[in-house]
């Protein structure tokens, strides 16, 4: 695992741009595409918006890229609170994707659970029974959390589903999520956390006792080819 501390964002987003220009370029040359899942939220959206400017997306073959996403509310695709939509308007309407190669994490007239074991079985189409992800891009809350894998959930005791999906009573809605499993295949996984609110975790996270029913930041696993991007207000 992989630290590294940014005086500035500005600085942070654009080497997390170039760490997917990077491991766009390793992956398709390696087996001719480039499979991701992506984190919603505002790291992720300067991240996106980087991506889709001339300086970087001309970089990229983005007819070979698959996106995923980490996690989703359970909300139509229109909705703001949509991950996906998110996604959609910053780098997704911007760039020459195969629209093929897009799998939003929400579908209309179908339950939350049943979609996470329809999710599942896409992922398993594109990746295999091996599931590995090329790259998964992560974030944290200032509790800890990371996808939907949320302080105290059963979802963090998931050993085998790939997808879950269930009732987050202190938002009151459904959220639909990766798995630690599923996540801690990856061969590449960024995770992006700044600001003085994520201190506490953050410091939980990489030296605290492991308590993942706390900081469910601790389920992804230390290995090579996990990265930290974080800044001196979160370190400290």
């Amino acid at each position: 695992m992989n630290i590294t501390v940014f005086d500035n964002l500005e600085k942070l987003y654009k080497k997390a741009a170039d760490t997917f220009v990077d491991l766009s370029k390793k992956a398709i040359e390696k087996r001719e595409r480039f499979v991701v899942a992506l984190s919603g939220g505002s790291s992720p959206k300067a991240i996106f918006e980087l991506l889709a400017t001339n300086e970087y997306a001309d970089k990229i073959e983005w007819n070979k890229v698959y996106f995923f996403w980490v996690d989703e509310r359970w909300v139509p695709l229109d909705d703001d609170k949509s991950n996906a939509r998110m996604t959609f308007e910053t780098l997704l309407d911007k760039v020459p994707v195969n629209k093929d190669h897009i799998f939003p994490m929400y579908k209309d007239g179908v339950t939350p659970e049943n979609y996470a074991a329809e999710y599942e079985q896409e992922i398993n189409k594109v990746l295999g029974d091996a599931g590995v992800f090329d790259f998964i891009l992560l974030g944290m809350g200032d509790d800890g959390h990371t996808a939907s894998l949320f302080p105290g959930e059963s979802v963090l005791d998931e050993k085998e589903k790939w997808v879950s999906a269930y009732y987050l009573k202190p938002q009151e809605m459904f959220r639909i999520t990766l798995t630690a499993p599923l996540i801690n295949k990856a061969e590449n996984i960024l995770i992006v956390a700044f600001g003085e609110g994520k201190k506490h975790a953050l410091n939980e996270v990489l030296n605290g006792e492991y308590n993942p029913k706390l900081y469910p930041l601790q389920l992804i696993d230390k290995k090579e080819g996990v990265q930290f991007f974080t800044d001196e207000k979160a370190r400290g």
